[in-house]
Formats: C-alpha cells, structure tokens, sequence
C-alpha cells in the first residue's frame, strides 16, 4: 500500500478543493486539526508547495480572524507566463524549485510527461550535484528552457 506522508496528505487535500474552485481560504489551526499536526506543518506545505512557481499565490492574514487564501494563477498568456517564470529567479536554482517549476509546465501542457521527466534527470542533483556550480548551471539550463519556450508561444 503506498503511505503517504502528512505534508503530502495536506497538499492533495487543498489541491482536491482548488479543482472545483480557483481560490480557496483556510484556518491555518483548523487544517491542524482536521490533520492531526501542529499548524506549523500547514505553513510549511504551503510555502513548499503553493508557491508562484507552481502556479499558486498566497496571501495571509493573522490574527483572531486570520486565514490563508491560495489562489491558482490563472494564465490569459502563456508567452507572458514563461517570461515571468524566467524572471521569477536569478543565477541560482535549487533542484526543487526547479521540479516545481517543470511540473507547472507539465500541468499546464507546455511539455510532455516524458520532456519533463529527461529535463529532471538533466538538472537533478544526481546530474548536477557533482559540480561545484550545481545551482547556476541548473538556473542556466532553465532560463535556456523558458526562453526557447516562449519564443515558440510567441510565433
């Protein structure tokens, strides 16, 4: 039986109401409970998972009547979506910001299942890690991507 872990638990749960719905709002203690965790955790799967490179924005209200609301981004242009991503980051890219940005290009049919899992294996840790300038050349090859993406969404 495939285990899933608490974080993972969460994710596919926010990500199973934003299918019918393209912004939600939640109590960050109340998923604490729903999830048997401590509202840290929440925090933590939201500023994992829902970032602006998965295609997600954030805002947060504390307090008394504080909550969190995760919004899809909704994309009118794919052109100006791919420049953005490529602006999104500098000379220095972790591999999982980088998995989180080609499984956005995944969803949103800019590359096929098999283009995003050979571009993962290129600018994996298992690829990279072995150069002392793992995170540039990563952010190299991914600012490569974007823009020969976007040249394409252009024409």
């Amino acid at each position: 039986m495939n285990q899933r872990n608490t974080s993972d638990s969460i994710e596919a749960y926010l990500k199973k109401i934003l299918e019918n719905s393209s912004m939600i709002e939640i109590r960050r203690t109340e998923m604490a409970d729903l999830f048997k965790c401590v509202p840290s955790q929440i925090n933590y799967v939201i500023n994992t998972r829902f970032t602006i490179q998965r295609g997600y924005t954030v805002e947060s209200k504390r307090g008394g009547g504080g909550y969190i609301r995760i919004e899809k981004v909704q994309i009118s242009s794919y052109y100006q979506f791919l420049r953005e991503m490529n602006q999104m980051f500098d000379d220095a890219l972790t591999e999982a910001e980088a998995r989180g940005m080609l499984q956005k290009l995944y969803e949103e049919e800019l590359l096929t299942k098999r283009e995003a899992d050979l571009l993962y294996s290129t600018i994996s840790k298992a690829t990279l890690g072995q150069f002392s300038q793992e995170q540039a050349i990563r952010a190299a090859i991914l600012h490569e991507l974007l823009e020969r993406l976007s040249y394409q969404e252009k024409e």
